[in-house]
């Protein structure tokens, strides 16, 4: 039986004649666009595309199942967006979770936007960390997760059934007792830690200034890391956000240049996402612009 997800893949592979183009259109991985062109090809039983040196292209065969692709994936698309326009989004809901950065800074946008638009849609949030806000999504607890790694470490939610949106970056700061501050100067410091990611990100940060950093504290909560900070217990790293979200007059941040968080918004499962969840996403992008 032919799925309107693999047909999706192989509209999008026929659009842009690259594997690469096509996984960065649907927010897939590589693999996973190579994974369901190769479950396309045992369901209709044809070879669709080949091998041509380091790219690929369609057989006859293929070309002709992606024109009709497109063309019920378009009846699809406009039923879709005819049913989203009758309902109007009047009731439903719409679940999110993210870390204390976003959830205090764009989500309160968002959520205001998304209100304005739809004022019979229920939005729900829930403070939960990268990892277990995919967690919950997976389960399908949750419809989005908003989530971030920091630039240059892999993108490991690119599995099968992950699609990512790219929401913006996110600067990364040196929170300290000095004016314009370095890392460097901190070889010997105290530092705190937070969250996994958190604590990922501080440790790559220092080992790029030649020294891996003494955690003697742990916390999570911006406010209670910036008090250590202000008493002299340790120096740590926070991201832009997090010092949008709440600021002490008596502490020093230095932008730390070239490093930055990327911001994603994740959803799990076939596409297209709901209309509800559609309409959360782009608040989120209008509310980061």
């Amino acid at each position: 039986m032919l799925s309107l997800v693999h047909l999706r893949v192989l509209a999008a592979v026929a659009q842009h004649g690259s594997v690469t183009e096509a996984a960065k259109e649907l927010h897939y991985s590589q693999s996973s666009v190579s994974h369901h062109l190769a479950r396309l090809e045992t369901a209709t039983g044809v070879k669709l595309v080949q091998r041509v040196g380091r790219g690929i292209r369609l057989t006859p065969e293929g070309r002709l199942l992606a024109g009709r692709a497109t063309e019920i994936l378009g009846r699809v698309d406009a039923a879709t967006n005819e049913l989203a326009a009758q309902a109007g989004l009047q009731a439903g809901r719409v679940r999110l979770a993210a870390n204390a950065s976003p959830l205090s800074t764009i989500v309160p946008k968002a959520a205001a936007r998304l209100e304005q638009a739809y004022p019979g849609l229920e939005l729900i949030l829930i403070d939960r960390h990268p990892v277990e806000a995919l967690q919950l999504l997976r389960q399908g607890e949750i419809d989005v997760a908003l989530i971030f790694r920091h630039a240059g470490a892999p993108v490991e939610e690119e599995e099968e059934g992950f699609r990512l949106v790219h929401i913006g970056d996110d600067p990364i700061y040196l929170v300290s007792r000095r004016p314009d501050d370095s890392i460097a100067n901190h070889r010997h410091s105290a530092w705190i830690g937070g969250c996994e990611r958190c604590q990922d990100e501080l440790t790559t940060l220092c080992r790029q200034a030649g020294f891996t950093p003494r955690i003697a504290s742990l916390s999570d909560d911006m406010v209670v890391v910036q008090a250590l900070v202000a008493a002299g217990k340790g120096v740590t790293t926070l991201p832009g956000l997090a010092l949008q979200a709440h600021r002490r007059p008596d502490i020093h941040t230095t932008e730390l240049t070239g490093f930055t968080r990327r911001l994603y918004a994740v959803t799990y499962g076939d596409p297209p996402d709901p209309p509800a969840t559609i309409a959360l996403i782009q608040a989120i992008q209008d509310s980061t612009r």
